[in-house]
């Protein structure tokens, strides 16, 4: 039979295949049971496997341009790791704390017991967890305490001042669940010296690991402080109480929100924690480990606020308060008009979030004008004057006023024969549009009456003045008088003019806001939306909310808008803005106080044609509204130049540093 050449091709080519299939498989068994024997022989004849938590990242947070607020950076850990701790434990901690405290670096002790003999528990500080833990009478001193301590943790052979520093780590250790599940962090952000100290010396240290863990970093520790909060370790009352952390998977070493966005959007912020798994032979050593869960970090919160226009505001305010002879604090707040979103919320006198741990005590106790006191959003200041379009609003709607009928200021009003209160001028014979831009009190007196308190609180609220505006974080929600009926004699007459009640600067700003855009009233937010780290997928983009609509007619909105017109071109506002190249709808208000200089406020919407922004400002002590009239012009001059400035569009999903 003759050689067919075609007919052999394919048995050589199978053989081939099946010569390299069997090197390959060779070179598998050898590197299994010759080069990795003891490995894969250890972890066949393990008796068990345990998982350990890997942290996510948290979630950054970044203004409405995608400008970096709050951010990660990378720092250094001191870690336990239980599953490679020898006997050896406490000579390892006694090593750690006198290295850490020869350079002068804190670690983590939380015994409520005193540092030095005579033993003491020390103030402020609730020991009911360490006599649970210890277990000790409830009557026990810190003497009995330590005593305790000194058997549970086999310190006889130790000098008292190392014995008190090692049990306070290994009491830290205790109550916080160290374990191989739960690794302990001893010493948090430590140099970047002491860190490469600590690495060489490993093999002294058995159980001692230096890791790599993320920091909450600002890029601007003075930016929107009160808004953006901070974050902090875990209290003990909301470990299992308060909180109940502990039921919500966090470790006791986590860092959660304390306060403004952190705490508010923690749970977006918050990462998913990935896993490690350890394996272990019959003699619990570790033969192996791998990462079964990959972490996930934290999710992305953009706020509606612009960083520059907040930089520029704070900044404008601090200024403008310290020109002011009486004038101590204040706080200026812009919002969008068609959605209520905050764009800038400024407070003075304030504080560097990067020394607050530090100045704390200095802060809440013995600085002036409340400095930690978020005045934008929970500052409750009488309004003045600028209440007045809201009176306006009410007697129209009611038939109480008909629109160009004019009312003779004659000063002194003189309708109650128990309260005869005056205006500031004697304005004579005049219309709404005159009474709103010269701010004339009789006008209002009248107006007011005519009305009734009850129907005037009805329209405050409807306005959102004296109810809280739904803004993520912290607000007040002022204080609004409630009447009991139409009459209420001369309170009527005071609350017609923005005295005994009393709101927030956000609160004005909303409200004026509701008149810009025809009555409709929006709940106040700080949050854009919220999407993934990268910003690749968005999870929550926040739409306006609608919380009411107040019934208008065209007419009185026209009328009103006219009156605050006439404010910045020839009335109360004119010094400020009455040469500015866009026409502005705005109202003063001068507020009398129990004590010292009146207060200042102002609010506008602008552009009058079609309205775009709205502006809120109160300064304490500053005597008139003329006073805010600098800021104001600052606040416009910024936000519309920052529109002329963005003439390109920015591409989606990236990030302005």
């Amino acid at each position: 039979m003759p050689f067919n050449k075609k007919r052999q091709t394919p048995i050589i080519v199978l053989s081939v295949i099946l010569i390299l299939l069997i090197i390959l498989y060779s070179v598998r068994v050898y590197y299994i049971q010759i080069k990795n024997a003891d490995k894969y022989s250890s972890v066949s004849g393990s008796t068990t496997s345990l998982t350990a938590v890997l942290k996510a990242p948290r979630g950054e947070i970044i203004d409405c341009n995608g400008r970096k607020i709050a951010v990660n950076r990378d720092g250094y850990n001191i870690v336990f790791n239980k599953a490679y701790v020898k006997d050896n434990l406490n000579d390892v901690i006694l090593t750690l704390v006198k290295l850490l405290e020869k350079n002068h670096v804190p670690y983590i002790d939380k015994l409520p017991i005193s540092k030095k003999a005579p033993y003491s528990f020390k103030k402020n500080e609730n020991t009911d967890k360490l006599i649970k833990t210890i277990g000790v009478a409830h009557y026990a001193t810190a003497n009995d305490c330590v005593s305790q301590l000194i058997d549970k943790y086999d310190l006889s052979k130790y000098n008292s001042t190392d014995r008190r520093k090692i049990m306070g780590v290994r009491y830290t250790m205790t109550i916080m669940d160290f374990s191989i599940s739960y690794p302990y962090t001893f010493a948090e952000d430590i140099p970047t010296e002491l860190m490469r100290k600590i690495s060489e010396s490993g093999y002294l240290l058995s159980g001692v690991s230096v890791e790599v863990a993320p920091f909450r970093e600002y890029t601007d520790t003075s930016l929107a402080v009160n808004l953006i909060g901070s974050v902090g370790p875990i209290f003990e009352d909301d470990w299992e109480n308060g909180e109940k952390y502990k039921e919500k998977g966090y470790s006791f070493n986590d860092k959660v929100g304390k306060s403004g966005i952190e705490y508010y959007a923690e749970s977006s912020l918050r990462g998913d924690d990935g896993e490690i798994t350890y394996y272990l032979d019959s003699k619990g050593n570790i033969v192996d480990s791998e990462i079964t869960k990959e972490p996930i970090p934290g999710k992305t919160v953009m706020l509606s606020l612009d960083n520059r226009i907040q930089k520029i505001a704070q900044s404008a305010l601090k200024s403008t308060i310290n020109t002011l002879p009486t004038c101590n604090a204040g706080a200026a707040v812009m919002t969008e008009i068609s959605t209520g979103k905050v764009i800038c919320a400024a407070n003075y006198p304030t504080y560097d979030s990067a020394t607050l741990a530090e100045n704390y005590e200095y802060l809440t106790s013995k600085a002036a004008n409340s400095p930690l006191t978020n005045r934008a959003f929970c500052g409750v200041y009488p309004i003045g004057s600028t209440i007045k379009p809201a009176v306006a609003t009410a007697a129209i709607e009611k038939g109480k006023y008909n629109i160009g009928e004019t009312i003779c200021c004659l000063h002194t009003y003189t309708y109650f024969e128990d309260y005869k209160p005056s205006c500031m001028h004697t304005h004579g014979t005049i219309a709404l549009r005159t009474a709103l831009s010269k701010s004339c009190n009789y006008f209002f007196f009248e107006l007011g009456r005519r009305v009734g308190a009850t129907t005037l609180t009805s329209y405050f609220k409807q306005f959102g003045l004296g109810v809280k505006t739904g803004v993520e974080v912290d607000d007040s929600a002022g204080i609004l008088v409630e009447p009991k009926s139409n009459g209420f004699g001369g309170d009527t007459l005071q609350i017609s003019i923005g005295q005994l009640n009393a709101f927030t600067p956000l609160q004005l700003a909303n409200y004026v806001g509701t008149f810009a855009n025809g009555g409709t009233h929006y709940k106040s937010s700080i949050i854009k939306k919220i999407t993934s780290y990268d910003m690749s997928k968005t999870y929550d983009q926040k739409k306006p909310e609608v919380l009411n609509k107040i019934k208008m007619k065209k007419s009185t909105l026209k009328a009103i808008k006219e009156g605050m017109l006439s404010v910045t071109i020839d009335g109360t506002g004119r010094a400020a803005l009455g040469d500015y190249p866009i026409k502005i709808g705005g109202k003063t208000g001068t507020a009398q106080t129990n004590s010292g200089v009146d207060h200042s406020t102002f609010i506008l919407f602008a552009p009058y044609d079609n309205p775009q922004i709205a502006i809120s400002v109160v300064l304490e002590h500053a005597n008139s509204g003329y006073a805010c009239g600098k800021l104001v012009r600052k606040l416009l001059d910024t936000y519309f130049t920052s529109i002329a400035n963005a003439t390109s569009p920015k591409m989606p999903n990236t990030i302005l540093k």
